[in-house]
């Protein structure tokens, strides 16, 4: 069967370990992929954090300028990822003018770059709804969407001008990937197919050092990930206030209000840490948390840390979400703040399951994941 090089439109390389990160970089493997970073979800703000981006983004695109097409034409994909391309476009998804911009603007420069890479009629992967524009302009044989969002209810997204770009490339998708049951429903039967998350087996079951920072001297309840607003931070805080003799690590980003954790002293906010470092984490520390929010967007989801938690083999606690029903057995699951309480209790209790929580997820690695997408997308 014929391995087709790959065009990827996603979120930018290497800001955070996503989905589409984990499969790209078992698929470029055998094959060559050149990875688009994000061309926006939403108009930019007045802000720190947008500033920050956008300058790194023009930083990143006058570097790519000053490389030699002689220097690219060698340039090939290895095992270590994908071609980067940081693009110039236009960040406005409301706006068709901006569309027909960015599709000539995209076109230019992934057509570039695709001919130093010698690389003829690729398969298009999109990630982000807004790369729609370039569908049809790449000369790709086939275009796959691979939805891991529910774009409809995802903080800081201009969801009703995505939502339309996201219909739009439904209608024009040759299969659409969706990372969960709730997701795979609101798609054409006929070429949707469900790709659960997988897990890197290798990294979060290897026995790995408590790190300095995580307490010693009581029982830990950790948490890593960004702290959206759709992190339950009020049964959270209320949680600590009953169990003082508990320390509650939390490890990300924090992009919503948690005054009322920050407040409390037995609760830690470490802030981001690279992810190699998390298993070190997960493994020493004594409860693993899931504590969302019951939501449209986690109702949706199927988070990533489920099966790097039971990867790691420490209990579980989560809130109630249509994704941990295969692992149920191996959950606590809690619908307000008093069962959070009793759930972390139950689950300190049992901390002997580690042998049964690897195995469950032992075959669920990323790999066998990307083998289920090499012979869907191969075959196109």
């Amino acid at each position: 069967m014929h391995k087709s090089d790959l065009v990827v439109f996603a979120e930018d390389w290497g800001r955070h370990p996503s989905s589409t990160q984990h499969l790209v970089k078992c698929l470029a493997h055998d094959r060559q992929v050149l990875w688009v970073n994000s061309i926006g979800l939403r108009r930019p703000r007045l802000s720190i954090g947008d500033g920050r981006r956008i300058l790194g983004k023009l930083v990143s695109f006058s570097r790519q300028s000053m490389v030699r097409s002689e220097v690219l034409k060698t340039m090939r994909h290895s095992a270590e990822g994908p071609e980067i391309l940081s693009p110039i476009a236009i960040p406005l998804p409301a706006s068709r003018l901006a569309g027909q911009a960015n599709r000539i603007l995209l076109r230019s420069q992934v057509m570039r770059r695709l001919k130093a890479m010698d690389v003829k009629r690729p398969i298009l992967w999109v990630s982000l709804p807004t790369a729609v524009v370039v569908a049809g302009a790449l000369g790709e044989r086939a275009l796959v969407y691979y939805c891991g969002d529910d774009f409809g209810a995802l903080q800081g997204v201009d969801c009703a001008p995505v939502l339309q770009l996201e219909r739009e490339l439904v209608q024009k998708a040759d299969l659409v990937l969706a990372a969960s049951d709730v997701l795979a429903q609101r798609f054409p039967r006929h070429k949707t197919r469900l790709l659960p998350h997988g897990v890197d087996v290798e990294l979060f079951a290897r026995p790995a050092s408590s790190p300095d920072d995580l307490p010693s001297n009581r029982p830990v309840a950790g948490y890593y990930g960004v702290l959206g607003n759709w992190f339950d931070v009020e049964a959270l805080a209320a949680a600590a206030r009953e169990l003082p003799e508990w320390a509650f690590l939390l490890i990300g980003p924090v992009e919503t209000d948690v005054s009322a954790l920050s407040s409390l002293a037995n609760v830690y906010l470490l802030g981001p840490r690279r992810y190699e470092t998390l298993p070190g984490y997960v493994q020493n520390w004594t409860v693993s948390l899931i504590p969302f929010r019951d939501t449209a967007w986690t109702r949706a989801m199927n988070p990533l840390k489920l099966r790097e938690y039971l990867a790691a083999g420490r209990p579980i606690v989560a809130t109630s979400l249509p994704a941990l029903a295969p692992y149920l057995d191996l959950v606590h699951v809690y619908y307000d703040a008093p069962s959070l309480v009793a759930a972390i209790r139950s689950a300190a209790l049992n901390p002997d399951d580690t042998a049964r929580r690897r195995a469950r997820v032992a075959s669920e690695t990323w790999e066998s994941r990307a083998n289920e997408v090499r012979e869907a997308i191969d075959a196109l």
